[in-house]
């Protein structure tokens, strides 16, 4: 059984993390901003006030933790690489310091040519600060987070949504994992049994993966 700590508990993907590692039994920590809005998720998470970007928030939420999970979403550019920059200040020089596992984007794969789906000429313009600023905190993690465990995940970069948890999934690594058909999806809740499953036996510390069916 591992301490877990859920940053963005009360989003999309946060929630189902949360709710996956409890129910296997771990003891998980959602902080969120407003504990008072967070009324879903099952009785045994302890909620709490928390902030990935308060360099107190994550000091106080650290110590007898295994895993902080990143799993924020919303916001401008800057914010991913900020809550980055504060979670691996922090945990730098901690004695048995948590592990860090950032749900990232699938938009920093790499296409067939090489080049990241966020710098495709059709990529959204509503989604491209979101996909920089995902893209902003993977560069931190690989440049400048050592003496820090951590993790980054993408899920597919187009065909992602909630859906049905089937507990299979496939992992690769900065190319999205494809059907035979050529297609990437994956639901959030399989991206939530993954990362639970890279928290109990970790496979890909320092570094990214890619995950889908």
């Amino acid at each position: 059984m591992s301490n877990i700590v859920v940053f963005g508990a009360g989003g999309t993907a946060g929630s189902r993390i949360a709710a996956e590692a409890a129910g296997r039994g771990h003891r998980v920590t959602a902080a969120v901003r407003r504990p008072e809005a967070t009324t879903y998720l099952p009785p045994t998470v302890t909620v709490v006030t928390g902030d990935a970007t308060s360099e107190r928030s994550v000091r106080e939420l650290a110590p007898d933790t295994d895993a902080m999970v990143l799993a924020i979403g919303g916001g401008e550019r800057g914010l991913w690489l900020d809550a980055a920059r504060k979670l691996v200040g922090v945990l730098r020089g901690m004695p048995a310091a948590p592990r860090v596992v950032h749900v990232g984007g699938g938009s920093t794969l790499l296409t067939p040519k090489g080049t990241r789906y966020l710098d495709e000429p059709d990529f959204p313009d509503e989604y491209r600060d979101a996909a920089l600023g995902q893209a902003d905190a993977l560069d931190f993690y690989r440049s400048s987070a050592d003496g820090v465990r951590w993790t980054y995940v993408s899920p597919p970069p187009l065909e992602f949504h909630p859906g049905e948890r089937t507990g299979r999934y496939r992992t690769g690594g900065d190319r999205p994992v494809t059907d035979h058909e050529g297609r990437s999806v994956l639901s959030y809740e399989d991206l939530a049994v993954a990362i639970v499953d890279e928290i109990e036996e970790p496979r890909h510390e320092d570094a990214r993966f890619s995950v889908a069916y």
